[in-house]
């Protein structure tokens, strides 16, 4: 009893220090989680206060900036007007994306460029226009850089440029522009609900509005009003509490996803030329297709014509083509400035696809007392040693680009085509032939070429000495040629087809093709079986680039015997140079039913 006695009493006078040991530990415990609650929620209050008062001494200085009256009706500030002008169009392509990347990777905001961007010098070119007066054009290197990479279409795009009034269009993008910038900000503000609601809605009205209109004309009635609302709502967004960081890295993206849409609509209006260019248009393809249709319906006959065709003592004309209105225009100026029409002879060339259109245009027009005979390239046997002719292109007009620290530009060269090595084969009783593009204009008579000394030469051609044949080294490939010696173009070629024969040229260019077969192989083969085998013509006798310069005077063009359309502004086409059209225009038969009926008129 006294063992269970003293324990009992052993318990009794333990149990109250226990239990005041746990009460004790029970307030130490909530007192620290009281100062775990406030420590932080001190902290957090001092930090948002100084952070506040910070931004409220930041926000009242741009808020006396924006209120400025000139500076609203402006409608940007000097800040993202100097901004803006930093991050123009002359920023190197990923300067954007390298920007924002930096910034994301900064807890601090990232300092501003020191260095302001300046645009690229731009050069004054002395150029003579159409009417032989001088004008100045100034081109930047964007500009060429433009036409080295796109050719004739950035000097189509600069003539054919519209001026608009769009003041009024250019100030709703700028404004479009910084409240774009600012929206995300003010959006993630919970105290701003209603006042980025509302700038929301300003944006979509503005997004609508330039949707529809390109130019102040189209604007809807009370665009003014809705101006002065956006530039309310724009210097409340400034004069808010925003972190400049994320408007300044907003910016910076809409200026990169600005630049990558001007880049991809710059290509797509360059494809679009270009498809415009080499694409047949509706109105010539009706006048094949009606021509066509007419030759199956009626099967004319030819007359009997082999005495001419075969005489080598008349001036034998050859013309490859596809196309029926040029080639009619070719053979017509050629035969209205000739003296002797009766000694002419023109033996057009041409596919199987082009071939009964080609006869029955010819069958139906005459040209004075000439001759004319359509060929179908398909239908001759024009295979030699292994190698099928009837599957090869027409002549061929190639760009060639230049670009150096000097000088850059863009020049077309047109060049024989595998057709014209199998003339010799074609024409086996010919002695001279005389080889005619089908996108030039002849003005002169031609009998004297056939009088030309040509002292054992196989070529007779005009020079194009703008372009020497170092300038093309990689055209060349490792063959020997004397670096400056000038190209020379296809267009109005006498050829000496003796000359031709005795000296195989037919198998040099074979030899020269198999050894670079790539996409230059025709403009390198043909300056290197020709080098050393050329007479120049006197330059009074071609002018060339009336399909791409703009800058030819009357003067040049009335001295010229014959026009040469190089390029791929073609008179045929309605992309055409105007100033030049009318010399090809006066060749037509504008009273031709079939002209008519298909609506042609270049």
């Amino acid at each position: 009893m006294k063992g269970g006695g003293a324990v009992n009493n052993n318990s009794n006078s333990t149990m109250p220090p226990v239990k005041k040991r746990w009460s004790w530990l029970v307030i130490a415990v909530l007192i620290l989680v009281l100062l775990s609650m406030l420590v932080p929620l001190a902290f957090l209050y001092g930090v948002h206060k100084g952070y506040a008062s910070e931004q409220r001494s930041t926000g009242s200085s741009r808020k006396d900036a924006t209120l400025d009256t000139s500076s609203i009706r402006g409608g940007l500030s000097a800040r993202v007007d100097g901004l803006l002008k930093d991050l123009g169009p002359t920023l190197p392509k990923d300067f954007g994306r390298t920007s924002i990347k930096k910034t994301e990777n900064k807890t601090t905001g990232f300092a501003a460029p020191t260095q302001v961007l300046k645009p690229p010098p731009k050069k004054h070119i002395d150029v003579k226009s159409a009417e032989g007066t001088k004008t100045i054009q100034v081109v930047g290197e964007n500009e060429k850089m433009c036409e080295v990479k796109f050719g004739s279409y950035c000097l189509w795009r600069r003539q054919h440029r519209e001026k608009m009034k769009d003041f009024i269009v250019k100030k709703m993008k700028d404004q479009l522009y910084v409240a774009r910038a600012y929206y995300p900000s003010i959006a993630k503000m919970p105290k701003l609900d209603h006042f980025s609601q509302e700038m929301k809605q300003n944006i979509q009205e503005f997004e609508r509005i330039l949707s529809e209109s390109s130019s102040d004309p189209e604007l809807p009635p009370q665009v003014e009003k809705k101006l002065l609302k956006m530039e309310t709502t724009i210097t409340k967004a400034k004069a808010a509490t925003v972190d400049c960081n994320n408007v300044d890295k907003k910016l910076r993206q809409l200026v990169d996803l600005t630049e990558d849409e001007a880049n991809f609509h710059m290509k797509q209006s360059a494809f679009l030329y270009q498809l415009a260019v080499q694409t047949t248009p509706k109105s010539l393809h009706c006048l094949s297709m009606r021509l066509t249709v007419e030759y199956f319906k009626t099967s004319p006959v030819d007359a009997d014509q082999s005495d001419s065709l075969t005489n080598p003592e008349l001036h034998h004309y050859v013309l490859f083509s596809n196309n029926v209105l040029p080639s009619s225009v070719v053979i017509n100026s050629t035969v209205m400035h000739a003296k002797a029409s009766g000694k002419q002879v023109f033996h057009v060339l041409t596919d199987k696809q082009s071939y009964f259109s080609m006869k029955m245009w010819f069958f139906t027009n005459s040209y004075k007392d000439a001759t004319v005979q359509v060929l179908n390239i398909e239908d001759l046997n024009l295979q030699e040693g292994g190698h099928d002719r009837t599957h090869l292109a027409m002549p061929q007009e190639l760009r060639v680009s230049f670009l150096s620290s000097s000088e850059s530009r863009t020049e077309y060269i047109s060049v024989f085509s595998d057709w014209h090595y199998a003339l010799p084969k074609i024409f086996p009783t010919l002695k001279k032939i005389v080889v005619l593009d089908d996108d030039i204009v002849v003005q002169r008579d031609l009998s004297d070429l056939w009088s030309l000394d040509m002292g054992g030469k196989v070529i007779g051609a005009l020079e194009f000495c703008a372009v020497k044949l170092g300038a093309i080294k990689s055209y060349l490939g490792n063959e020997k040629y004397d670096a400056n010696s000038c190209t020379w173009m296809s267009g109005l070629n006498i050829i000496d087809l003796g000359q031709w024969r005795q000296r195989d040229i037919t198998r040099s260019y074979q030899s020269l093709v198999k050894q670079r077969l790539s996409d230059t192989t025709t403009l390198g083969a043909t300056m290197l079986t020709f080098q050393g085998l050329l007479v120049a013509l006197d330059d009074t006798w071609v002018l060339s680039g009336l399909g791409h310069n703009y800058g030819i005077s009357n003067e040049a063009i009335n001295k010229a015997a014959v026009l040469h359309f190089n390029g791929n502004m073609k008179p045929w086409l309605e992309l055409g140079i105007s100033n030049y059209k009318s010399h090809w225009r006066k060749f037509l038969n504008n009273d031709n039913h079939f002209l008519t009926d298909c609506n042609v008129n270049p």
